[in-house]
């Protein structure tokens, strides 16, 4: 999966326009594919993922981080983010929005920690190509952009916009402000 996604996460690391001031949370990161880069050019890097064993295996490939107090990473799940309010000024999220069981859910507690004027990335595939796909729906839920910029603008950021490298990239990235 890291390789199929690898050309979405690096967009949306340009699009989260990381510095060392800043404090960002990955929500869903899996195998890590840009943990790297966001503990490099953040000053703090949070993770939350659903998988124990996922981490487990960021808590031992990124010791060093978390010894130097610049990242931590805990289980959990998007309807209920183990992390203080307004505690992160950058939230990114790639193909995650299918295993949320709700997107206001998803989007409030995306909202919740954010810092005021935040930036959040979300990078997914729209349902259009997503159905094409033939994944189980027990599983996986399509979403389509028009639903998913509809529960940001809900949840009370502004101005969610879409984002893409090229008009003929399949996947979209959403970035809102709160």
């Amino acid at each position: 999966m890291n390789r199929h996604n690898a050309k979405m996460n690096a967009f949306a690391l340009r699009l989260l326009d990381l510095d060392s001031s800043d404090r960002v949370l990955e929500i869903g990161f899996g195998g890590g594919l840009i943990l790297p880069g966001l503990i490099e050019k953040a000053g703090y890097t949070g993770g939350v993922d659903r998988s124990s064993s996922m981490v487990r295996q960021a808590a031992t490939r990124f010791s060093e981080a978390i010894a130097a107090g610049t990242a931590d990473f805990r289980e959990g799940n998007i309807e209920a983010l183990p992390f203080e309010p307004e505690s992160f000024g950058k939230v990114c999220t790639v193909n995650t929005i299918y295993f949320w069981t709700s997107l206001d859910a998803g989007f409030t507690e995306i909202h919740r920690v954010l810092a005021p004027g935040g930036r959040a990335v979300i990078g997914f595939l729209p349902k259009e190509w997503m159905d094409r796909g033939g994944f189980p729906p027990d599983i996986f839920t399509s979403r389509a952009t028009d639903d998913v910029l509809a529960a940001a603008k809900k949840a009370g950021f502004k101005d969610p916009r879409v984002e893409r490298p090229a008009t003929t990239t399949r996947w979209v990235v959403i970035l809102a402000r709160k």
